[in-house]
């Protein structure tokens, strides 16, 4: 079993930053495809960012490539999301989630942080 668990949400003003961190327990994660995810009011969950287990690729959502910058550190089993030129459209829970290298699907996710951008 994993466990997630995030924080660093908060409200800031448009075209301000913050940065998510997602600390992970239960086992390591290193051999871990890991990714953000948000969910706005009335909105499904939407994928946001991934990182692959070796670093090696990253992917975005065409809505925040440019702005967002997922990392991660194996070492200290975290991973983070730096959020640049926020949004009010970015307002929303933001979930960090993990899945083994052979799923296709997340399996593991944390409780959500707020993340409010106000214009």
């Amino acid at each position: 079993q994993v466990q997630l668990v995030e924080s660093g949400g908060g409200l800031v003003q448009a075209g301000g930053s913050l940065r998510l961190s997602c600390a992970a327990s239960g086992r390591t994660v290193s051999a871990y495809t890991m990714g953000w995810f948000r969910q706005a009011p009335g909105r499904e969950r939407e994928f946001v960012a991934g990182i692959s287990w070796r670093e090696e690729s990253t992917t975005y959502a065409g809505a925040v490539k440019g702005r967002f910058t997922i990392s991660r550190d194996n070492a200290k089993n975290t991973v983070d999301l730096q959020m640049n030129s926020l949004k009010s459209e970015d307002t929303a829970v933001y979930y960090c989630a993990a899945r083994p290298t052979y799923r296709d699907s997340y399996n593991y996710w944390g409780q959500g942080t707020q993340v409010t951008v106000s214009s």
